[in-house]
């Protein structure tokens, strides 16, 4: 049993790299290490700087007696075994494959744009155009990385650039929610990161490269895996240029520039299971040319910039157009240009690095109904699901998922309005149908959503 657990110990050992005890570097960067007593590895580096040390900074034998395990003998330091815990797993780097004559991705392993579009339609409502832009975008990103992976492909002098994606959309319109779901529908890491948590360098808050130490983070810590991946940083927009500021930007323009050489692609030296550089984390190094990044945000305001643009071009006559004719238009993102980003506060080199972006339009009142049903994971089928497990049957009726409509296009806040009011409403049935076991059905009336009556109870048998 001891033997068939060294067995396996020692096939999980050679799948991680040496990392140095004292620099902590993987031997893929350090070099061969050398196998000190206590399953201690040193690189050749450390190794000469104590040797350094000792020689030239003297080494006083008489605190021999305090120094720890300079009382033990050889043969019980060779005993001794560092815990596994000194290197946790989340910080460990698993070794590189010998290459080889197969390509290490297949494109037959991702499905056609159209496919994935009807599997977001499962659970994404509304948002055409941004769905087939997405599935396009990740469908030619994988040709793109095939075309380089494979030893046929690539010959010819046609190199494919990378398309990064920008999304824009109210609140609520579902950016975040479409790339979730994306993680799920690919078997490919795919890392969401916070453009508010980022900040220039030596300041409080995570490094550009805590982007793609998630990524990694979501490969299992296999380069060669992440760097196929997918990075989603959302809230984009709350790094714009702040005007009118006499503060220190260390969160807007800066985070823009230093973001340029991942969109662009470029190697990245990127601590291992850590957002913070320090001497106890391991690095890796990553090549962001092969990652898809697509950036979202709400650009707050960014409506009026566009009308204001629109608005110019109005004149005096009977052929002049009326300088209000936007004021209603529910897509008037749809009309958005680099022009207006720019006047919103993103760099253009920022925007270059962006090619294809997407707009998202607000939510309607029937798009709010069909959200509330019809997705597969939609929150009435939820709250079915739950009650369900009570044998309690629930059932809402047409008007009323027409009032939470009503109610979420009131408080302006998109798909997640409908959340919020449905707790509200659905918090007195949850506490109080499980009291009786004699209930069997609960219809949810409008008369109750507006206080004027109650749900309507069907009793058992």
């Amino acid at each position: 049993m001891e033997e068939k657990d060294s067995n396996q110990n020692q096939h999980t050992e050679d799948e991680y790299e040496k990392i140095c005890y004292i620099c902590r570097r993987p031997e893929s960067k350090a070099g061969p290490m050398v196998q000190m007593p206590g399953n201690m590895c040193l690189c050749h580096d450390c190794m000469q700087k104590s040797f350094d040390a000792v020689t030239k900074g003297g080494l006083d034998f008489s605190q021999i007696s305090n120094m720890p395990f300079m009382n033990l003998n050889l043969s019980d330091l060779a005993n001794m075994k560092i815990p596994d815990t000194a290197i946790p797993e989340k910080k460990r780097i698993k070794k590189k494959g010998k290459e080889e004559t197969e390509p290490a991705f297949d494109i037959k392993d991702i499905p056609a744009p159209h496919k994935i579009k009807s599997s977001l339609d499962e659970y994404v409502i509304g948002q055409e155009k941004a769905k087939k832009a997405i599935s396009v975008a990740v469908y030619n990103h994988y040709k793109r990385v095939f075309s380089k992976s494979h030893p046929e492909a690539g010959k010819e002098d046609v190199q494919i650039e990378k398309s990064n994606l920008l999304m824009i959309g109210p609140t609520g319109s579902g950016k975040t929610y479409l790339v979730k779901t994306l993680a799920r529908l690919l078997d490919v890491p795919l890392a969401i990161a916070d453009a508010t948590a980022l900040t220039e360098a030596g300041y409080i808050g995570d490094d550009i490269e805590s982007v793609i130490s998630k990524l990694l983070a979501e490969a299992d810590n296999d380069v060669a895996k992440a760097e196929r991946g997918i990075v989603f940083i959302d809230e984009i927009d709350k790094i714009a240029k702040k005007n009118n500021s006499n503060a220190r930007d260390v969160s807007g323009e800066s985070v823009q520039q230093e973001l340029l050489k991942l969109l662009e692609g470029s190697m990245v030296e990127v601590p291992v299971g850590s957002n913070q550089k320090n001497a106890l984390t391991p690095m890796a190094t990553v090549n962001t040319d092969n990652i898809l990044f697509i950036c979202g945000g709400a650009f707050p305001d960014l409506e009026n910039i566009i009308k204001e643009r629109l608005n110019k071009t109005s004149s005096i006559g009977f052929k002049a157009q009326l300088k209000d004719r936007y004021d209603d238009d529910p897509n008037i993102l749809s009309h958005v240009i680099n022009k207006d980003l720019r006047a919103f506060g993103m760099i253009p080199e920022f925007l270059g690095r962006l090619p294809v972006a997407v707009t998202f339009q607000k939510l309607t009142r029937s798009m709010l109904v069909d959200i509330l049903r019809q997705p597969k994971n939609a929150i009435v089928k939820q709250y079915i699901k739950l009650l369900a497990m009570d044998e309690v049957k629930l059932v809402f009726e047409e008007e009323a998922l027409e009032w939470i409509a009503d109610q979420a296009m009131e408080r302006d806040t998109g798909a997640r309005a409908l959340r919020a009011v449905m707790e509200e409403f659905m918090l007195d049935i949850m506490f109080e149908v499980p009291k009786d076991p004699g209930i069997g059905t609960v219809v949810i009336t409008r008369e109750y959503l507006e206080k004027s009556g109650g749900p309507r109870i069907e009793m058992r048998g």
